[in-house]
């Protein structure tokens, strides 16, 4: 909040007050509201009691580093396009990639939308300022060699049936790592995501998964149900071996004392599983997409694979089949000319 007075002690006094009016319940007088006091208000008493504690984090970071610097000492109803175009600029000409330019753009514009909802402004002036769109590689995923191959080389790691999860279930990073025992049923073959491991504030936290889609229960193929059940073989003889040092998280993929895997330590797991791969090498991301990537080359229903991997739209399921390699196109197109000929 910013207050201004005479004197240092002026301002430190009607700080005080001013505070003291908030922690009472009252409103500051509209006029006084600067764009900074008006998204931290939002980001206090809306965001942080609605949305996932990451969103939060994220439009925090955005609105300290980026919005408050360029814009926060303006007043809320004095804010004009120009002021945003100009921050837009700025931004572009620091260097921030495109991603971080539209995301500090998006949550400017989603903080602006709930003034319009108080009636503290008339209209929301990020909503005119167009940003360009940048340009998301999707991976296409494996092939079913080379993730044959993966599969083969991730048998001597102590993860290896994450990736084997990871392959054929598709479930993401904090999924995998968010998974607990008493969420599998390997006598029913069935697992369920409910919830998916993140680092928020400094410590890792269970959080609810990442859209209302990804909640959900999926059956298991023979080749996942055998290896849980070799994992949790190792995984109790891993607990015999800590002794008092094992601590009981519950976690399908812990670490060899029994604590959730921090997600930087899996990516060096996987460097070294993916080592047997030719460049370019994939990302853990990419595993997702190649359960996508493979389950539609089957002939599965669109519909069943989004349900499967929990994506929060059928078309982002279609986006991911549309970077097929160049031989499923080919022998796409082959089909047709069969057809017609």
């Amino acid at each position: 909040m910013y207050v201004y007075g005479k004197t240092r002690v002026e301002a430190r006094e009607k700080l005080t007050a001013l505070q003291r009016e908030l922690d009472r319940g009252v409103r500051v007088p509209v006029e006084n509201w600067t764009v900074q006091e008006y998204l931290e208000h939002w980001l206090r008493d809306v965001v942080k009691p609605n949305r996932a504690p990451k969103t939060h984090q994220g439009y925090e970071l955005v609105v300290r580093r980026h919005i408050a610097p360029r814009i926060g000492r303006k007043k809320l109803r004095a804010l004009s396009v120009q002021d945003v175009r100009r921050m837009v600029q700025e931004l572009q000409d620091s260097g921030l990639r495109p991603r971080g330019v539209q995301f500090v753009h998006s949550t400017l514009r989603a903080g602006l939308q709930n003034a319009m909802r108080d009636d503290l402004v008339t209209r929301n002036v990020a909503k005119l300022v167009q940003v360009p769109t940048p340009r998301y590689e999707v991976g296409r995923g494996l092939t079913p060699e080379q993730a044959r191959t993966l599969l083969e080389a991730a048998k001597d790691d102590r993860l290896s049936a994450l990736y084997v999860v990871a392959v054929y279930l598709g479930l993401r990073r904090g999924e995998l790592l968010g998974l607990q025992w008493e969420q599998v049923d390997l006598e029913e073959e069935t697992l369920q995501v409910v919830q998916t491991l993140q680092r928020v504030d400094g410590e890792l936290q269970l959080l609810p998964p990442k859209t209302r889609t990804s909640r959900r229960t999926i059956p298991l193929p023979d080749p996942v149900v055998e290896a849980l059940r070799a994992h949790k073989v190792a995984q109790n003889k891993e607990r015999l071996a800590a002794g008092e040092r094992w601590v009981d998280s519950g976690m399908v993929f812990a670490t060899t004392v029994g604590t959730p895997i921090e997600p930087d330590n899996l990516s060096r797991s996987w460097y070294k599983v993916r080592a047997v791969l030719d460049e370019p090498q994939p990302r853990f991301h990419d595993l997702r997409h190649t359960c996508v990537t493979l389950l539609l080359t089957e002939g599965v229903a669109p519909h069943i694979v989004q349900q499967i991997v929990g994506h929060s739209a059928i078309d982002v399921t279609m986006t991911i089949y549309a970077h097929t390699s160049l031989d499923e196109k080919r022998k796409a197109l082959r089909l047709l000319g069969n057809r017609l000929a």
